[in-house]
């Protein structure tokens, strides 16, 4: 069994962040990187694979030289080889573009699954691995909580709104994305680090893949802070005309028209 599990760098959680205007992101020479959480998940629901079922598991990145780490880790880890799509400009790509990188540099694998995080910590799209598996012909599914291999099938157990949950069958191969908190992700061993040193890392050059969508379908133009500020407002009136005003501060801050 061959499982693929494509992992994303995002700014940390807790760095102070910077903006490089010129660029429209973050100053990265000043920003620290990791895993993006609902990846790691992914990956450690991978390796528990491999280690009852003895599956073989392959790391995959797109991004500039820094995931290069990421990648490493994932080795450290427990995972075999990986793959490292080089792209200095993965922050502008778009899911489509990713989606396109990631199956052209997979296909031909004859991957068994493919794992990934529901969505990332940065953009929060929660659309490439969808993209990868209409990309590749596989079924797919998502905001995985609880994942069971049964011979050529997978049995899932997947997140909904309000509370609700679905059980459902899927025919193998196939790409499933994973909710976090799905499992409890390991941390590497000494050991697993002194042995990634020999895991194979296969490096592509963005230029190297066939990726139609030189453009992209969207493009972050600017990126801002949100301003911060406080102000208190008295508010008087008849119960009506009270509950029309709260209503009215309620819809202009969440972004909607007043009514």
């Amino acid at each position: 069994m061959k499982i693929g599990v494509c992992l994303k760098q995002v700014p940390a959680q807790d760095a102070a962040l910077r903006v490089d205007w010129d660029r429209g992101w973050v100053r990265e020479v000043d920003t620290a990187f990791e895993a993006n959480e609902p990846d790691t998940y992914a990956l450690e629901e991978a390796l528990r694979l491999k280690d009852t079922k003895g599956a073989e598991v392959v790391a995959i990145s797109v991004g500039p030289e820094r995931c290069a780490y990421l990648l490493k880790d994932a080795l450290a880890k427990g995972a075999d080889s990986a793959v490292h799509v080089l792209d200095q400009e993965a922050h502008q790509r778009d899911p489509m573009e990713l989606a396109e990188a990631i199956a052209a540099a997979l296909r031909g694998e004859s991957f068994d699954l493919l794992l990934a995080g529901s969505q990332s910590a940065d953009c929060g799209y929660g659309q490439t691995g969808i993209i990868v598996a209409a990309l590749l012909g596989m079924p797919h599914a998502s905001m995985a909580v609880q994942l069971e291999l049964d011979q050529n099938h997978l049995l899932l157990v997947r997140e909904l709104e309000s509370g609700w949950s679905q059980r459902i069958e899927i025919r193998l191969p196939c790409v499933v994305t994973m909710q976090s908190g799905i499992n409890r992700p390991r941390y590497a061993t000494i050991k697993g680090i002194m042995s990634a040193k020999r895991k194979p890392i296969r490096t592509l050059a963005w230029s190297e893949l066939p990726v139609s969508s030189t453009e992209g379908s969207q493009r972050v133009r600017k990126i801002v802070f949100p301003k911060r500020s406080q102000e208190t407002e008295f508010l008087d009136g008849t119960p009506g005309e009270l509950a029309q005003r709260l209503s009215d501060i309620l819809k202009q801050a969440s972004g909607g028209p007043p009514v």
